[in-house]
C-alpha cells in the first residue's frame, strides 16, 4: 500500500480537517484527525506529520505539498529534514541575476497546471518591487493579470509550460503522480529558458520547493533528466526571490486565463480552487453534458468527482 508523508503547520492541518469533514473518522491516540475516502486514509498527528495511505495517496498528498516540507517515502521513519544546505540558495542569489521557477493550479479541480521560468537581471529587480511584483497569492486575479502584460512590456525572458487536463489526465491513468507532473514542467521550462538566454551568466536557478530535492532528481531522472548546475530549493521562494515572483505571476496570469477559456467552452463558469461550489459546479456539468466532458476541463481523480456525485441524486 502506497503511503506517503508531509509536514504540514497547524493552521494548514485545520484547514486540511475542514476540507475531509464529511471523511472524518475515529481519531487515534497523538493524532489531530483521520479522514477516510473511499481511495485513501489521511491521518494528521501532533507532530506536524500527515500520512497519506491507500491506492491514490500521491494523488491526495500533491493537493497539499505546497504548502509544506514533503517527503515522498515508502517507510515514514525514513524522513529527514529537508535542511539540505546542498539545495539552500545564498542570500547573495536575491540581489543577483537569477532564474526562478513557479507553477499554477495544482490545487484546482478545474483547469491545466501553468509552469513559468523567469530570468531577471539584478538592473530589473528594484524596478520589478516598484511596479508591485511579489507573492501572486497575495495579489488579485485582476492585478495579477495586469502585472503579466507589464512583464512583458519589459521583455523578460521567460518560458511558460502549459499541462492540459486531457494530457495531465492520462499521464495521472499511466501512474504519473501529480509531483512528477510538476518536476517534469518545471525541468522542462528551465532548460527552454537556459536555451534562450544563452551565455548570459545568472547566479543560480531558484525553485519554488513542492518536494524534498533529492524526491525531484529522482523524478526528472526517471524521464533521463539532470538537475542543472546551481539549482536551488525553497519554500515560500516567490516571497524571497523577485524572479520567482515574476514567474508565479506569468503562471497565475495564464491559468487565469486557462480557465475563461475553458468556461467559455464549456458553457458554465468554472470555479477555482476544490471547494463544494466546485463540487456543485461538477454535478451541474455531469447532468447538462455528461461526466465525459470532465476529461477536457477537470483533474478527475481529484475527490471532488466523488463528492459532486452526492448533489446528483
Amino acid at each position: 500500500m502506497s503511503q506517503n508523508v508531509l509536514l504540514l503547520a497547524n493552521e494548514v492541518m485545520e484547514k486540511m480537517k475542514q476540507y475531509y469533514h464529511k471523511s472524518l473518522t475515529t481519531t487515534p491516540q497523538g493524532a489531530v484527525f483521520r479522514a477516510k475516502t473511499s481511495n485513501v486514509v489521511i491521518t494528521a498527528y501532533k507532530s506536524g506529520k500527515v500520512l497519506f495511505q491507500g491506492k491514490h495517496a500521491n494523488e491526495e498528498m500533491d493537493k497539499w505539498s505546497d504548502q509544506s516540507n514533503v517527503v515522498e517515502s515508502k517507510n515514514p521513519k525514513q524522513y529527514k529534514s529537508s535542511s539540505n544546505t546542498l539545495y539552500t540558495p545564498p542570500d547573495t542569489l536575491f540581489t543577483a541575476s537569477h532564474i526562478g521557477s513557479d507553477e499554477a493550479g495544482t490545487g484546482d479541480y478545474f483547469g491545466p497546471i501553468t509552469v513559468a521560468s523567469a530570468f531577471i537581471s539584478s538592473s530589473q529587480i528594484s524596478l520589478l518591487k516598484e511596479i508591485g511584483v511579489k507573492d501572486s497569492k497575495n495579489l488579485t486575479d485582476e492585478k495579477i493579470i495586469q502585472l503579466a502584460k507589464e512583464i512583458a512590456q519589459m521583455r523578460i525572458p521567460y518560458s511558460l509550460l502549459i499541462l492540459h487536463n486531457p494530457k495531465y489526465n492520462s499521464l495521472q491513468k499511466k501512474g504519473w503522480s501529480q509531483g512528477k507532473m510538476k518536476a517534469m514542467l518545471h525541468h522542462h521550462a528551465i532548460r527552454k529558458l537556459l536555451t534562450k538566454i544563452e551565455s548570459t551568466p545568472y547566479e543560480g536557478i531558484l525553485i519554488d520547493q513542492f518536494c524534498e530535492p533529492n524526491v525531484y532528481k529522482k523524478h526528472i531522472a526517471s524521464e533521463k533528466g539532470q538537475l542543472p548546475n546551481k539549482t536551488y530549493f525553497m519554500t515560500k521562494a516567490e516571497s524571497h526571490s523577485i524572479a520567482v515572483a515574476t514567474a508565479s505571476i506569468i503562471a497565475r496570469a495564464s491559468f487565469v486565463k486557462e480557465m475563461d477559456k475553458l468556461s467559455e467552452q464549456v458553457g458554465i463558469e468554472l470555479r477555482k480552487g476544490a471547494s463544494k461550489l466546485v463540487d456543485q459546479t461538477i454535478a451541474r456539468i455531469i447532468r447538462e453534458q455528461g461526466e465525459d466532458v470532465l476529461q477536457t476541463c477537470a483533474k478527475v481523480h481529484f475527490a471532488n468527482t466523488q463528492k459532486a456525485r452526492q448533489y446528483l441524486s
